[in-house]
């Protein structure tokens, strides 16, 4: 078990180590003019990253506010399309599972509204589909992929990429990737 600690740590860590602290400050301010504009941020996701979808939604709606909700600051609007089961299996069974977030989001996304996208593979069909409605409606693509990055990554306006060809470790760089930001917000926010 130690070795095989060591070797799963080892591999976190390269890619943390390659984080460009450029890119984070990047998806930072995008997210922050959003908030400044009220604008939307919707998150998508699936599997592990639907999961991830679900917490940074709820870190970001309340978790920058403090433990009470004792900070009293501008509210970020966060939607995670992940969490509304019903109408996600509506879509896919009437249309395609590749439908899922696309048709939730054509109902809601305006101008300058931003799009958090997390794909391990960045190549799900479901997700790149979200893209398509995302860029017809003039929102920003923002992206936390793994593996090469695939299509999100060259689709998104920025993109963070765990270079890594394993879900858990890559799952894991997504997960604290937000979590940096949402202590940044915490820490910074007035």
């Amino acid at each position: 078990m130690k070795e095989f600690l060591s070797d799963y740590l080892s591999e976190l860590n390269r890619c943390l180590d390659s984080i460009d602290p450029d890119k984070l400050a990047e998806v930072r301010d995008i997210l922050l003019t959003a908030r400044e504009k009220n604008h939307t941020i919707f998150v998508i996701g699936n599997g592990g990253s639907a999961s991830t979808a679900s917490h940074v939604s709820n870190d970001w709606s309340k978790g920058v506010l403090g433990h009470t909700g004792e900070k009293n600051i501008k509210r970020f609007r966060v939607i995670s399309l992940a969490d509304n089961v019903a109408t996600m299996t509506a879509w896919a069974n009437d249309t395609s599972f590749d439908d899922v977030f696309s048709q939730q989001l054509e109902n809601l996304v305006e101008e300058g509204d931003i799009l958090l996208a997390i794909s391990a593979s960045g190549n799900s069909k479901n997700v790149l589909n979200a893209l398509d409605v995302a860029d017809k409606h003039g929102a920003v693509i923002v992206g936390l992929a793994g593996f090469d990055g695939g299509q999100l990554a060259k689709r998104s306006k920025v993109c963070i990429t765990a270079e890594i060809k394993k879900y858990d470790v890559a799952e894991d760089f997504h997960m604290i990737i937000t979590h940096m930001l949402t202590r940044w917000f915490y820490e910074n926010l007035k």
